[in-house]
Order: structure tokens, then sequence, then C-alpha cells
């Protein structure tokens, strides 16, 4: 195995876009400037949100841009057995319990909403106990401490989290049965032997339960770099959610120029896939 093995794990929820590209792009450009593998995984764990033919879109895109990854594809819905045996040993390990409650339930009696970017709620910790009499369990949650998670971020430099008051016991089984994305990227990324990760900074705040659950199951942690998020004309985060335009491969180029100045590369409008490895590796070298 090589010492550097890197990826990119896109949702199929619709057409690659110009965020997704910048991930795509600095996972892909961090590999190579260091001699390692570029890995591919489609993270099709949501059907009712995933688009028709998305799949083969962003496959045919990657590969149109001239990205171009080593080994097969990996789809995580051919995956559901091995997320059920991290599970199951995290059950058997006393961290997992049945949780009732509703999103409503939740959004009413949590205790503050999280100290992270995502501002999300933190579960109270209702069923930690047990479930009340009459209920049902709807998910499934790992039962956190209150140490702090920390890592070094090779461009945020040092993040920290307590994970029982910034974001609280958190769910591994959805209600619908489809298994959470903190779970499958923690199993895949070790499976795969990723060594270095490279994904926006939207999701920085789930790299501390990503690490908790790898320190639960024995498996390493990757170094990280969380590339600087891109913003549509309104503010928020560039996503399929919020319509952000498919990319356009008129002229790939074009397209590939504005990506590198986005990441801040020396001369970018003069760089190719082929010379950009070396100006990514003065941007973002990797830390000891």
């Amino acid at each position: 195995m090589p010492a550097y093995r890197g990826r990119f794990a896109p949702s199929p929820t619709g057409p690659l876009h110009f965020g997704s590209l910048v991930a795509a792009v600095g996972s892909y450009l961090d590999a190579k400037a260091h001699g390692g593998e570029w890995l591919l995984r489609v993270e099709d764990l949501d059907p009712p949100r995933e688009m028709r033919g998305a799949a083969r879109d962003i496959v045919d895109m990657l590969a149109a841009f001239g990205l171009d990854w080593d080994g097969g594809i990996v789809f995580q819905s051919n995956r559901h057995a091995a997320y059920r045996a991290a599970f199951d040993r995290l059950v058997a390990a006393g961290l997992v319990y049945p949780c009732a409650c509703s999103r409503k339930e939740i959004a009413d009696s949590a205790l503050h909403h999280s100290g992270t970017a995502d501002r999300a709620l933190v579960y109270p910790g209702t069923c930690r106990d047990g479930l009340r009499q009459g209920r049902a369990p709807r998910a499934w949650r790992v039962r956190v401490s209150s140490e702090v998670i920390a890592f070094d971020d090779r461009l945020s430099g040092p993040i920290a989290q307590n994970l029982a008051q910034d974001a609280g016991d958190f769910v591994l089984l959805r209600a619908e049965g489809l298994w959470a994305y903190q779970l499958a990227v923690v199993v895949d990324d070790a499976e795969a032997g990723v060594t270095h990760v490279v994904r926006g900074a939207d999701l920085i705040d789930s790299t501390p339960r990503q690490i908790f659950l790898q320190r639960c199951l024995g498996l390493p942690t990757p170094q990280y770099l969380h590339l600087p998020v891109v913003l549509g004309k309104n503010g928020e985060k560039l996503s399929k959610q919020t319509g952000a335009a498919a990319l356009s491969m008129d002229e790939p180029a074009v397209v590939l120029r504005e990506t590198f100045r986005f990441l801040g590369l020396a001369n970018a409008d003069s760089l190719t896939p082929v010379s950009a490895p070396a100006a990514w590796r003065a941007r973002y070298p990797l830390t000891a």
C-alpha cells in the first residue's frame, strides 16, 4: 500500500457543480503532489435524495476533466454488510442505544444549538438510559463521552470539540433504516486504507465525530485538509440544495483554471492538471 492514499466521495444527489469540483480537484492534486493514489467512492446511501443518472454523470465529468482515479469505483450501496459489522461491534461494546425521539421532540427539548458552524441541535440524551414505556425505537445513537476530540487540520490548524457539549449522542442508523454518513465514511476510509482526506470545510465539524468512531472501532485516523467552501451570490454554500448550476464541459480548461485560482495556486492561469501538483505542494504541504 502506498504511503499516501486519498479519495473523492461525491453524493449522487445532482450533477457536479463548481463547489464539488473544487473538492475533487483538491483531493486529486494532493494525491498526485505526494506520489499517492486517488480513489473514487460514490456515497449513494440515501436513495430518496438521489437523482437518477447523477452517479454516471459525475463519473463521466471527472473523466472529462482529466481526473483519473486508481482502481474500481466503490458504491456505498454495496457495503451495507460492512456498516452492519461495525455497528454490531459498537453495540457489543455498549456504545449504542435506541432512540424513540422524533425531530420535533428533539427540537423542543434540545439542550442548545451546537457551538459548531452548522448550528445543529445538541441531542439532550432523552433515551440514553432506556426508552420510556410504550415507545419504539426510531433510530440508533452512539453514546459519546465528554472528552475533547482534537486534530490538526492542514489548513485551519488545531480544531477541538467536546462531543458531549458540541454534538451530543449522534445517529448511526436512521429511522428510515439508512446508515448514517458518520459511520459509513469511517468504515469506508479505513477499509480502503485512506491516509489523507481532502474535502470541503463544511465537513470540518463532522471530523471529531468521525475520529471518535475511529477510536471506538480501533481504526487509524487519516490526516485532514478542509478546503474553503465555495459560496453563491447569496452568501450560502454552493450546493445542489441551493440550486448550484451543473458544470459545463464547453471549456474544461477554463473551468480548471478557475478552480486553480479559487484554491490559491500560484500562476493558476498557466497551470494544467500535469503541472498543477507542484503548485499544490507549495501551497498545501504535508504535515509531519
